[in-house]
Order: structure tokens, then C-alpha cells, then sequence
């Protein structure tokens, strides 16, 4: 065994049909898997994150939280917290507004969403430098909290 040895879903989540979740993968809670998604093996899907119909992850790869996957994409590096991702190979959007509106979150925790965001996909920004930045931006709430853990945590860098 190289890893954990087990596959671990969380509550409340909705799979529908044809979804593959191969071995030692984690799925966190309130996510969605549209029909045909695919997890690799050693796949972290964190809470709240949605996946298109077809959308294909690479072994390794995280899904952050709150993070929205479009149909059909393909992915092999992490997708942060909070974005938007689609095609093959998959690229950043955005952020997914909705969702988290939906969710509750403050028009002033977005606005500080999408300031994190920009930070993150400044051209020729290093992912070091954007988390100091964000680090900088996090409001008393900590709503940033889980994007900077995230980010500290990748080892496949994100999707660009």
C-alpha cells in the first residue's frame, strides 16, 4: 500500500451515474460529481466542490473547497479554493460567485474572494509571494484561512 490503503467520502454528497473514484482518494462533504466524472488514485476532493459530467482528475491532484470544475475538463494540477476552472487542460475562470453566494458567504467575503484571486493569476506572480499577499488581504473572519492552508499545502502547483 502507498498511501492510506482506503477511500473516504464524506456526508451529503451527490454522484451520479458513471463516476469513477479509484483508490486512497478523500471526498470531503456537499460535493457534487456529475455523470462520468473521474477521480485518479490519491485524490483529495475538498467540501463543497462541484465537478462537471466528464471532467477527468489526475492522480495527486487536489479539489479545494468551494471550487467549481466545468464540464469536460481535465486536470492535473490542484485547483485552489473558491475557483472556477474549465477546458482540456483545465484553466482558471474566475471565481464561483455563485456558489458561494448560495452558500451564504458576505458581498464583503467575495469581494475579498476575488481580491485573493487576482493576487493568485497576477502574471508572473509566484506562488509564494501570492500567499504572503493573501495572507495580507485575510479579513478578521479568516475567510482566506482555507486557500492559504491550500496553497501552503500544494505539491503539483495549481492550475494556471
Amino acid at each position: 500500500v502507498q498511501d492510506r490503503g482506503e477511500t473516504t467520502i464524506g456526508d451529503d454528497n451527490w454522484i451520479m451515474a458513471g463516476v469513477h473514484i479509484a483508490h486512497d482518494c478523500v471526498v470531503g462533504s456537499h460535493t457534487i460529481f456529475a455523470n462520468a466524472s473521474a477521480l485518479a488514485g490519491h485524490v483529495q476532493v475538498h467540501d463543497w466542490a462541484i465537478l462537471g459530467g466528464y471532467t477527468l482528475v489526475h492522480q495527486f491532484c487536489r479539489i479545494g473547497a468551494h471550487s467549481f470544475c466545468g464540464m469536460g475538463s481535465v486536470i492535473n494540477q490542484d485547483v485552489p479554493d473558491f475557483v472556477v476552472v474549465s477546458g482540456n487542460l483545465a484553466e482558471p475562470r474566475g471565481i464561483n460567485t455563485e456558489g458561494l453566494r448560495r452558500r451564504g458567504f458576505s458581498r464583503e467575503q467575495l469581494f475579498i474572494i476575488k481580491k485573493a484571486y487576482r493576487i493568485l493569476y497576477r502574471a508572473g506572480n509566484r506562488l509564494e509571494r501570492a500567499i504572503e499577499e493573501i495572507e495580507l488581504i485575510n479579513d478578521d473572519q479568516g475567510t482566506l484561512d482555507s486557500l492559504i492552508e491550500f496553497l501552503k499545502a500544494s505539491t503539483r502547483g495549481i492550475v494556471r
